[in-house]
């Protein structure tokens, strides 16, 4: 795994050990990062179930100001922490060690609000639309924001939900897919 562009091009990252997270692969997260705009100027990133921190990471070397990484595993927790070190986004950079609906309600009352957020649940907990709906409701995505969620391929997730639309979604394997969203252009 490794920082795919950005200012921190080629740096290697370290995976979670065990098997209980399953890093996306440098492969999907090069054609994500080309559908969602290959660079940004800044803006702050979520990245929930965060894993190694992969995408939030890869979201900062592209020019993403800040980044919040949420996982509730320790171990998922300090290999984020040391990833970050490694890239040398210790400040940019803020770490919960917490579930993920949590943080989004503190979110949610600090009336925190990102340009990217990242949902990598694991398959068997789908939590996509429940999230989908609290990040809409709290008006948590900037209105050029873009909402990234990895799901199983036996997932369908809804065209719309709430003021999201899907405006992509990209099959990758029998396993995953990646569904995108931002806010509807037109209210029906």
């Amino acid at each position: 795994m490794r920082v795919i562009s950005g200012e921190r091009k080629g740096t290697r990252l370290k995976a979670v050990p065990g098997t209980a997270t399953r890093p996306t692969t440098d492969k999907v997260k090069e054609s994500l990062f080309n559908i969602i705009g290959p660079y940004f100027s800044g803006g702050k990133a979520l990245d929930l179930y965060a894993g190694s921190g992969g995408l939030g990471i890869e979201a900062l070397s592209r020019g993403c100001d800040e980044a919040i990484f949420v996982d509730r595993q320790p171990k998922a927790v300090q290999t984020i922490q040391e990833n970050l070190q490694t890239t040398h986004y210790e400040e940019q950079g803020k770490v919960y060690r917490q579930d993920a609906k949590a943080v989004l309600e503190q979110l949610k009352l600090k009336q925190e609000s990102f340009k990217l957020i990242f949902m990598d649940p694991p398959y068997h907990a789908e939590e996509h639309v429940a999230f989908l709906q609290l990040i809409d409701e709290s008006d948590m995505l900037i209105d050029i924001g873009v909402i990234v969620c990895e799901h199983g391929s036996d997932v369908t997730l809804p065209e719309r939900v709430g003021r999201f639309e899907r405006i992509k979604e990209q099959r990758y394997s029998d396993v995953i897919t990646i569904s995108f969203y931002e806010y509807a252009s037109i209210e029906e």
